[in-house]
């Protein structure tokens, strides 16, 4: 609402600026730096003053006069040399916020596809702590595009070819000395989990490696055997990696996540992807084959053609990338740029799809195949955007991505292509102690402990979930003794996921998470369950007014603006009606930074500003009817905006804390 208010002041500024100064300067509105200057700060006269020549003051003046009529505007200010301070019209405001009943303004639908590829674990162990930012990140700015009107196309990138696979099956085939048989006797024994085997079999493998180094010819042996799709090995492959897959997607359940398609790179070898785009990157003249030096024999893309955009990143900027190996062996960068080129709809060819599992609601993901079947898809690739969730120690590759692109004379998907970058997640050396994790007593006074799946020294995913989840329940059971178990147990698993997923949100992207399972949980300070616990707060409020015999009306029949205008003229009850008003200009503002951290930082000021309220002003024993029936629609109002915003963030709300 109050986005569309603001939008309408400057339309109509923009009008008055064409008319009386023939002038096409953009008018931009601002937030003033004190409440008490007003609800919008407007520079444009600064502007107008370079191009006129003119005082910036002067001007202000003479565009204020337009604007003074609007419903919406209570009174100009002219502040300082120029500035146009706005101070809106709080009955009308606030009742064109009641007539719309709380609706929240979805943003115009919008054509243009947008791909958010996100999660991308590898399939050869259980998901760990780092996994799940990768996927609360993807997944919240997911549903903030489609907040906002996008249509978005959520995939999951299954390396199903790779080393990490590799080293699974030839542990399973050389140390366990297992079929295809005793493979899937384990995948079907629920005594223990599969992805729980495969992360201490992909531990023991990294540690024989290292003691026989001779052994790592089962990976190369391994690896070919799995690229070529026959054999015991390959089978191996497919049954492990699948397996791997389906224990993600629950793990990833259990937080909300979910995707549409789940491309695999077996299907890209397999139906001539990077065939395709070799030729097209030799055609366009993008690499070219090395006749000497350390690259002979290699097809390597010049540093020219990325030296600006890798500049920042982890390789040198002045050495050409090896594209495929003298071996004839395509690198991963060469598959990704193949990738990058189906999802813009550039590669001229295209997999073939089946239904990997139909959800409850009915929502279907998709896996991509390399033979027809029978289900008709949907239309998957042909993006206008697309944004890859990945971490910074991959911005180098990601660069030579885009590099290609530009290589290829596709400048603009490759402006079009953001690599979505985030730091690492490390553990607070409490919060190891607490998860069984042993460390060095030195280790004890640090920031923070990195951890290591390779090295079988990390903290599974599950494993953290249930942990919140225990502590979660016990705090529930202390404080709802009488209620029914099953429903305590709803509750601590809500709690404890809105727990998790906050947490990997209120950092910005580029800074490093030492998580700490204490402070996640805490129901005070900038937490999940301290924006949970205040939206229960609100709901009580209204509940607690109609077990003492009062009835919520409808509240857009007994307000009008003349009500209203006199119950927010208390400074502190307007300023929440505000705040909870920008819901979705906080949302936009997030899209446009890559930050869904300032959607979280949004979510946890609106649930201060109510709480502030809750302690200054009693509701339900208010004497004057007008005004407690205005603070009972405000409680409403404020309720479902952090309702609104807590679905942004993926994080349901319980009947209770």
């Amino acid at each position: 609402m109050f986005d569309e208010i603001a939008t309408k002041i400057a339309a109509r500024i923009q009008e008055r600026v064409a008319a009386q100064f023939q002038s096409k300067v953009k008018v931009s509105i601002e937030q003033p730096k004190q409440n008490s200057f007003g609800e919008l700060a407007i520079p444009i006269a600064f502007q107008l003053a370079r191009e006129l020549k003119r005082p910036p003051r002067q001007i202000a003046q003479e565009l204020a006069g337009e604007i003074e009529h609007m419903p919406e505007v209570a009174s100009l200010e002219i502040a300082g040399n120029g500035y146009i301070n706005v101070r809106l019209a709080r009955g009308a405001y606030a009742e064109s916020i009641l007539r719309a009943d709380g609706a929240k303004s979805a943003g115009s639908a919008r054509a243009e596809k947008i791909i958010v590829e996100h999660t991308n674990i590898n399939p050869n162990k259980a998901a760990h702590i780092g996994h799940l930012r990768n996927a609360i990140l993807g997944d919240t700015f997911v549903r903030m595009l489609r907040r906002r009107g996008n249509l978005v196309e959520v995939q999951n990138y299954i390396d199903n070819t790779g080393v990490q696979v590799a080293d699974v099956v030839a542990g399973f085939h050389h140390l366990e000395k297992y079929g295809a048989a005793q493979v899937r006797a384990s995948i079907a024994d629920n005594s223990k989990r599969f992805d729980y085997l495969c992360w201490d079999l992909y531990a023991r493998v990294s540690a024989y490696y290292q003691d026989n180094p001779e052994a790592l010819e089962w990976r190369a042996e391994t690896l070919h055997a799995i690229e070529a799709g026959k054999g015991e090995l390959a089978e191996l492959g497919h049954l492990i990696a699948d397996a791997i897959v389906q224990a993600h997607l629950k793990t990833m359940a259990r937080l909300g996540i979910r995707y549409d398609l789940l491309p695999r790179e077996s299907e890209i070898l397999h139906l001539q992807f990077w065939a395709a785009a070799f030729e097209l990157l030799k055609q366009r003249g993008a690499i070219y084959f090395e006749e000497q030096g350390k690259n002979k024999g290699c097809w390597v893309m010049p540093a020219s053609a990325f030296r600006e955009s890798a500049a920042g990143g982890g390789e040198a900027a002045d050495d050409s990338k090896v594209i495929v190996r003298s071996n004839g062996t395509v690198t991963y960068v060469g598959k990704d740029i193949a990738y990058q080129l189906w999802k813009f709809g550039l590669l001229g060819k295209d997999f073939f799809y089946r239904i990997w599992s139909r959800e409850g609601d009915g929502h279907l993901v998709w896996v991509t195949s390399d033979t027809p079947d029978s289900e008709r898809p949907p239309t998957f690739g042909h993006a206008s955007r697309v944004f890859n969730v990945i971490d910074s120690r991959q911005s180098y590759l990601q660069d030579v991505v885009v590099a290609g692109l530009r290589a290829l004379h596709f400048p603009e998907q490759a402006e079009a292509s953001v690599h979505f970058s985030y730091e690492m997640v490390a553990l607070t050396p409490r919060t190891c102690v607490e998860l069984g994790i042993p460390i060095p007593e030195e280790d004890k006074t640090r920031s923070y402990i990195e951890v290591s799946g390779r090295k079988g020294l990390g903290v599974k995913a599950d494993d953290l979930i249930d942990k919140l989840i225990a502590t979660a329940l016990a705090e529930v059971e202390h404080r709802h003794p009488e209620a029914p178990p099953e429903e305590r147990r709803t509750v601590a698993e809500q709690i404890a996921v809105g727990a998790l997923r906050y947490f990997m949100l209120k950092f910005t992207r580029n800074s490093v998470i030492a998580f700490d399972l204490h402070e996640a949980l805490s129901f005070e300070g900038e937490t999940g369950p301290y924006v949970q616990y205040t939206a229960v707060r609100a709901g009580n409020i209204l509940r607690k007014f109609e077990e003492r015999g009062g009835k919520l009306p409808i509240f857009r029949d007994v307000l009008n603006a003349q009500a209203l205008e006199r119950g927010f003229q208390t400074e502190n009850i307007w300023q929440l009606l505000l705040a909870g008003s920008k819901a979705d200009s906080a949302i936009e503002r997030a899209i446009g930074a890559g930050e869904p951290a300032h959607v979280a930082k949004y979510a946890f000021q609106l649930a201060q500003s109510f709480n502030n309220f809750y302690h200054e002003h009693s509701v339900i024993a208010e004497q004057d009817a007008e005004r407690r029936t205005m603070l009972l629609w405000l409680t409403a109002y404020v309720r479902e905006q952090l309702l609104s915003i807590l679905n942004v963030l993926g994080i349901e709300q319980p009947p209770y804390m």
